[in-house]
């Protein structure tokens, strides 16, 4: 898998799964796997014993990995969870823009 549709400090809903309309901040696009870490979704509990770096151990809540099939983008303009196409620019650029509204959603 070459590109996302997400990147790292989009908005984004969740549309399938347990977690189904919830929104959050991309924290991490892991491309090898086809997963996306969103901020405060997919919580899980991680038990951990006490290494130098973390001296307390105990059990840790921390964000699972979602599929980028079940997240879409949130458009500024719209508010709505969009589909997203690619627009070429005159000078080669390549922008993301809303399938809905056709908004640019990358500022350039």
């Amino acid at each position: 898998m070459a590109d996302a549709h997400v990147r790292r400090g989009d908005t984004v809903a969740v549309i399938a799964g347990k977690e189904r309309g919830k929104r959050g901040k991309v924290l991490r696009v892991l491309l090898t796997d086809g997963r996306v870490l969103v901020e405060k979704v997919n919580m899980v509990k991680k038990h951990q014993r006490p290494t130098q770096k973390l001296r307390q151990g105990g059990i840790i809540e921390r964000e699972g990995a979602l599929a980028l099939s079940n997240v879409l983008l949130v458009c500024g303009r719209c508010d709505k969870p969009v589909r997203t196409g690619v627009k070429t620019l005159a000078d080669g650029r390549k922008l993301r823009v809303c399938r809905r509204c056709g908004e640019p959603i990358d500022k350039g």
